[in-house]
């Protein structure tokens, strides 16, 4: 089953890390507890949009950007096709700009995977 939190989760970790900071520096940056922010990362924690605004701020990375990130890798771990139009264009700037990888359904842990899609 995929967990909406886990995937946003993967992406402000992938993008924190690309940048080379620590838990520590987003979560002072971000104004929240260093556990909670670990916590959000590890998808154990749903954040509020309040919450993913301010981690994406201190990140520097525009929020609508990172959820294109978590729906492009949603649909490709649904086994859906992502359109060749504007969001694997985004998705595309987005690793530039950020730094994140592509991943595919195979490439995700069990949890971000959609076990009934496994036959496509």
């Amino acid at each position: 089953m995929i967990v909406l939190r886990h995937e946003i989760g993967e992406v402000l970790r992938d993008v924190r890390q690309r940048q080379g900071r620590t838990l520590r520096e987003v979560s002072h940056s971000a104004r929240v507890s260093l556990g909670y922010l670990s916590e959000v990362e590890r998808g154990q924690k749903e954040a509020s949009s309040e919450l993913l605004a301010s981690i994406c701020a201190a990140l520097d990375v525009p929020m609508s950007q990172m959820l294109r990130e978590v729906s492009d890798r949603l649909a490709e771990a649904e086994g859906m096709q992502v359109p060749d139009t504007v969001p694997n264009e985004l998705s595309e700037e987005f690793r530039r700009e950020y730094g994140t990888s592509a991943v595919s359904a195979e490439d995700l842990p069990p949890h971000g995977r959609n076990r009934s899609v496994a036959g496509k």
